[in-house]
């Protein structure tokens, strides 16, 4: 089974050749390997074109299309699979492996008038997101980054926004109560926090298992908690569902981390309410625009802890992604379907 793999910045071909061969022994192949270009700052940024435009908005590498030629397998990250792709790989493609759970850089409609199987990972991050909350909450409520700034530039700042307040004992409140919502119950047990999670979607019993109570409305949410952590996905239903109704709900004291996606929020009625000190701070990892401008305004308020999309950038998951990827390689090549494909039904496999 001829198999193509597409290495990048944030997951080297390296890993998944290495658990195709071990989830498949080493006489599966032909695998061959190729390197999306760029470096992981360019990679990310054509990333991010997608997930609002999709992938036939970026060019699509001249290394890929004459690499995915009688593919049958093809195992991807950031790489746009979008209709030039698809036609370079002919007849022979069968199935397109993505390591992430969002999907926005491949053309869905493209693949399913080919007869192609798209396949996500689903929680390959989740404890890497789930760990990186807990870290913008510390940074946040201990000014951690504003205190190590100040020593670097020469200082020994002891006076800083918002509320120096404490993890343990808190309320936290859990927008949408997935995967990363699982992770981050158990890690945050230790502190003797209570939990609440607002989820339609969520049974009950799965946010009682960890822990969680179930509340009924997102006001409630905003309105109970010391510390609001986002971990809805971005759906039509969530875009700029958060906004200033919510953020007016906060406790003074309180904080918003987001790790989840930018456009789920009303990121203005956000900026105004740091500015005003409505709010204590936020920590932030995902925005509207990535890379930040160089003038952007968020980088000047002094009550936000902003890192740079790496919620997941760890070497465990992309491990773990790249052995989720295997795992669907194995699955087609042992029964000719992969039952995790999102358009298993349109392909009569379901």
């Amino acid at each position: 089974m001829h198999t193509l793999v597409v290495g990048d910045g944030f997951i080297p071909a390296g890993p998944y050749v290495s658990a195709l061969r071990d989830r498949l022994g080493p006489d599966f192949g032909p695998v061959r390997a190729v390197d999306l270009p760029g470096d992981k700052n360019a990679q990310h940024e054509r990333q991010q074109v997608m997930e609002t435009r999709g992938p036939n908005a970026v060019d699509t590498p001249a290394e890929l299309l004459t690499a995915v030629a009688g593919a049958e397998a093809l195992c991807v990250h950031f790489a746009p699979v979008g209709e030039k792709l698809l036609a370079a790989a002919g007849d022979a493609l069968r199935l397109v492996a993505v390591a992430r759970t969002g999907l926005e850089n491949v053309d869905l409609a493209a693949a399913n008038a080919r007869g192609v199987a798209v396949v996500p990972v689903y929680g390959r991050n989740a404890a890497a997101v789930a760990e990186l909350q807990i870290g913008l909450m510390l940074a946040e409520a201990r000014n951690i980054a504003r205190a190590d700034a100040s020593v670097r530039s020469g200082g020994w700042r002891k006076e800083f926004p918002g509320a120096r307040i404490e993890i343990g004992g808190r309320t936290v409140g859990m927008v949408g109560f997935g995967q990363v919502g699982a992770q981050f119950a158990r890690r945050l047990a230790g502190f003797g926090c209570r939990l609440l999670a607002y989820d339609p979607y969520a049974p009950a019993s799965a946010l009682a298992g960890h822990g969680v109570t179930s509340v009924s409305t997102l006001d409630e949410i905003f309105a109970s908690s010391d510390f609001v952590v986002v971990q809805a996905r971005h759906t039509p239903e969530t875009d700029r569902f958060i906004g200033a109704a919510q953020f007016a709900l906060m406790k003074p004291h309180g904080y918003f981390i987001n790790v989840a996606r930018s456009r789920v929020v009303d990121t203005a009625a956000l900026y105004d309410a740091l500015a005003a000190d409505r709010i204590a701070g936020a920590g932030l990892d995902v925005f509207d625009q990535e890379p930040l401008p160089v003038d952007s305004p968020w980088r000047r308020l002094d009550n936000v802890t902003l890192t740079t999309h790496f919620g997941g950038d760890t070497e465990e998951t992309n491990l773990t992604s790249a052995r989720l990827v295997a795992d669907s390689v194995a699955e087609y090549a042992r029964t000719g379907r992969v039952l995790a494909a999102v358009n298993a039904e349109a392909l009569g496999w379901v």
